[in-house]
């Protein structure tokens, strides 16, 4: 069962939800699911890539007062580390946290020197910088050591947006089953201590291997 899904189910549900789907096959799919889980619940579906739809994702989010705020969390779960930044930026000028998924695992070993010789973009697009290559060439040491480095780097993005910077050892990283190997970090992004609370609590329950979004 996805995080969706996961989300729809909780004892204390959210007032509203949004999920975007690109592929129509998955969205069909979704929208049958979410009827026959929750068929009360206030879903808003937005067809179409994330980053393309980020206008419409915004509008759908409820606007709060001063006397009814809106507190918002955002899912970021890409395949690999092919996040954009800028549309978390967007997402971030409303009052909303993050959970990140940052795959930056097996996809930093095997593009290592694709993604360093400054020929791919894909990382400048996830971190919203360039300068990061700069930085890298100054701390780097080891190629192993890239995947704490971005990880870092990402956080240092998020901070940019006025959410707070956290340590590595606040993420979750999450190994395979098979050869124990890093696969991605589970990163919480919010603007205001308590929610580290909250998270430092789920964290003592994890388990660093894949079973963790089973």
């Amino acid at each position: 069962m996805g995080s969706p899904f996961i989300a729809l189910t909780v004892p204390d549900p959210f007032d509203k939800y949004i999920f975007c789907e690109e592929s129509a096959e998955l969205m069909a799919g979704l929208r049958a699911r979410v009827e026959r889980i929750a068929p009360t619940a206030s879903v808003t579906f937005v067809p179409g890539s994330c980053d393309a739809e980020i206008d419409r994702i915004c509008a759908a989010i409820p606007k709060g007062s001063s006397s009814n705020t809106t507190l918002s969390l955002c899912l970021v779960d890409p395949f690999d580390f092919g996040m954009k930044f800028e549309t978390l930026r967007r997402l971030s000028a409303v009052f909303i946290d993050f959970v990140v998924l940052l795959a930056i695992g097996m996809d930093a070993n095997r593009n290592y020197d694709h993604y360093v010789d400054g020929h791919s973009t894909k990382i400048d697009e996830a971190l919203g910088n360039t300068q990061w290559r700069e930085r890298w060439k100054t701390v780097g040491v080891r190629k192993s050591d890239f995947r704490p480095f971005l990880a870092t780097e990402f956080s240092l993005s998020m901070a940019s947006l006025g959410y707070l910077q956290k340590p590595l050892d606040r993420m979750k990283l999450v190994r395979s089953v098979e050869k124990n190997l890093p696969l991605y970090y589970l990163a919480l992004f919010s603007r205001n201590e308590m929610a580290y609370k909250f998270w430092d609590d789920v964290l003592k329950y994890s388990t660093d291997q894949t079973s963790l979004w089973d």
